[in-house]
């Protein structure tokens, strides 16, 4: 087997991700496809890139030889794609509108209005946790749109080329067993809610879990997170009794778990899009903004404590920016 760019992707996702199981969840792939993807490319290297134990995936010392390389080398390979690949669209109409999305309530507006606004336009979507590398792909024309997120004082950092529109900013809710006794409160106090044990996404480069830090800081101690999870793994944990968490105010409640914000509104995050300066939204900023915006606020009335809390704070709901 040759050595193929493929393999230096793998081989960054995994020293990024930490561990096998995390990096196949990016990459799409099953956990013991990528441990067999791994061993043929480390024999092809000629030994280990990767101790793999309790501790996760850490870098061997050929490791630490192979992945500065891989991470010099990757760039410029991205950049040539995305260059071909936008020579090879000029001219075409109306072409493909390929968007990104966090997860976040805006994606399925974001499609209806492109669609709406670009007839006849082939749109394709893909998603990620994290808004850094979404935002690296509308700068190097790997996307036209993305719907991205920050935290204050942790905003993300400006890319060339791209035009950053923000939508909507919500507080962050609390995320309870439905079962837990906070759960029938109107409202959850951060002081105590702290004392649980918590489940957490994993740290990512859109710095979240350093802005969740510094909210709790303010209470004088940090929460004991034993769980380390994203997603659906995240709410079971929730579900099962297990452990607290937080989420987006539009987040719709599921059996066994409940809702609840939380005293104070001491986090709060920022929905934003990202368009392309030379893409072909770019002209319908303020159309695309308007509708998705419209579309958040339909999405809001659906999730009843997001609501609630609206009613009783109208001053304070949807602030825009």
């Amino acid at each position: 087997m040759d050595l193929e760019v493929r393999h230096l992707r793998v081989i960054c996702a995994i020293a990024e991700a930490g561990s096998l199981t995390r990096a196949a969840a990016s990459l799409c792939m099953t956990q013991p496809g990528l441990s067999a993807q791994l061993r043929r490319i480390e024999a092809v290297l000629g030994g280990p890139i990767f101790d793999r134990g309790q501790a996760g995936a850490v870098p061997t010392a050929l490791g630490e030889l192979v992945l500065p390389r891989a991470r010099a080398i990757l760039p410029g390979i991205d950049g040539l794609l995305s260059d071909t690949a936008r020579a090879a669209r000029c001219g075409t109409a109306p072409g493909c509108v390929r968007l990104g999305s966090v997860g976040a309530p805006l994606l399925a507006d974001l499609v209806v209005a492109t669609r709406e606004l670009l007839p006849g336009s082939d749109v394709t979507t893909r998603c990620q946790y994290s808004p850094s590398p979404l935002a690296d792909d509308l700068s190097a024309g790997r996307l036209e749109a993305a719907v991205l997120g920050d935290s204050p004082g942790y905003e993300l950092a400006p890319r060339e080329g791209v035009v950053l529109r923000p939508v909507v900013t919500e507080p962050v809710f609390a995320l309870l067993p439905s079962t837990h006794p906070l759960a029938g409160h109107e409202e959850v106090s951060l002081e105590v809610l702290i004392a649980e044990d918590w489940a957490m996404p994993h740290p990512d480069s859109d710095r979240t879990r350093e802005y969740w830090a510094s909210v709790f800081a303010r209470t004088g101690r940090q929460p004991h997170t034993p769980y380390e999870a994203e997603g659906r793994q995240l709410i079971d944990i929730v579900r099962a009794g297990l452990a607290v968490s937080l989420c987006q105010a539009t987040f719709i409640e599921v059996p066994g778990v409940a809702v609840r914000p939380l005293a104070g509104d001491p986090f709060w995050y920022r929905h934003m899009l990202g368009l392309r300066r030379d893409g072909p939204l770019a002209a319908h900023g303020d159309e695309i903004v308007r509708r998705v915006a419209a579309g958040y606020l339909a999405t809001g009335a659906a999730a009843p404590a997001y609501a609630r809390w609206r009613r009783r704070r109208p001053e304070s709901a949807c602030r825009s920016g």
